[in-house]
């Protein structure tokens, strides 16, 4: 069976999606659409901004997005989807992708996501931190045992978790993680502290956004970050999509679970080829592609 996964923030680069827009029409279209829906050009940002550009929130989750989904559509009859997954933004795409979320819809939601995370960002400092060379279950232990929040926010792939808190809970946390054996316990360039209960204002928020959404009944199942598992239910889609803000994302789970549920081959669409490193990290015998 044919995966395709997509990936979430911190894929983006400059030149992002240009070749796209140059060569297909049906790509140019909806680069253009993407501009008119966002009420700014994002596509100078993402073909010719700095990294600085593309860093900012508002822009670094629906250039990614945009970049994944279009890419997929200009793949026509080769797109054939049987199971589809996608890293915490990426699984927005996923869900533009088998037929869930129109592309309008997806983006809208994907830009209101990233204004609301923004919000939530600043109302407490707070950051997050990748812990190398651990097993999972050492790795919430010692984040159990630190004062303050700080929680296992990222399941990438075994040996490879993120954590997410308040920021001196993170620092704190960290330097248990390498008494206690971690290869590496490092803080990450991002703005605050996703896939925590820090993110719970942002969550609210969202929650109305979903709600009133038209979801439809995909083509093939999604593998949520939340119950790393197959779901083709609209309505659970949406309560998962939800609690993915404040809930962390269990990918190697996923993956785990969509190769003992037949996953042959996992193509990676948008930019970079992260995912597919982590895929074949959770399991060397996985066939890798990227779109």
């Amino acid at each position: 069976m044919k995966a395709y996964v997509f990936p979430g923030q911190g894929a983006q680069f400059t030149g992002m999606g240009k070749d796209l827009y140059e060569q297909s029409e049906l790509a140019k279209e909806l680069f253009e659409r993407a501009n008119a829906i966002l009420g700014f050009r994002i596509t100078d940002i993402m073909f010719e901004g700095t990294a600085e550009q593309l860093k900012e929130t508002k822009v670094t989750q629906p250039a990614v997005f945009l970049h994944s989904v279009i890419l997929a559509k200009t793949l026509g009859d080769n797109f054939k989807p049987e199971m589809v997954a996608g890293h915490s933004l990426g699984e927005f795409s996923a869900l533009v992708a088998n037929g869930t979320l129109s592309f309008e819809d997806g983006l809208k939601l994907v830009s209101q996501r990233a204004m609301a995370m923004q919000k939530a960002c600043e109302i407490t400092p707070s950051t997050m931190a990748a812990v190398l060379g651990l097993e999972d279950h050492i790795v919430e232990e010692v984040c159990a045992s630190i004062d303050g929040i700080v929680v296992a926010a990222n399941y990438n792939c075994p040996g490879q978790l993120v954590i997410s808190g308040e920021t001196t809970a993170v620092e704190k946390a960290c330097e248990a993680m390498k008494a206690a054996g971690a290869k590496r316990a490092l803080i990450l360039p991002v703005g605050g502290a996703f896939h925590s209960p820090m993110m719970e204002p942002a969550r609210e928020e969202l929650a109305a956004a979903i709600e009133s959404t038209v979801f439809s009944q995909p083509v093939c199942p999604v593998y949520q970050n939340v119950p790393a598992s197959a779901v083709s239910d609209p309505n659970e889609i949406k309560k998962n999509l939800i609690t993915q803000l404040t809930a962390p994302v269990k990918w190697t789970q996923s993956v785990q679970q969509m190769i003992k549920d037949g996953a042959t081959s996992f193509t990676e669409v948008g930019p970079g080829k992260v995912l597919i490193g982590l895929v074949n990290k959770i399991d060397k015998e996985a066939a890798t592609f990227s779109a």
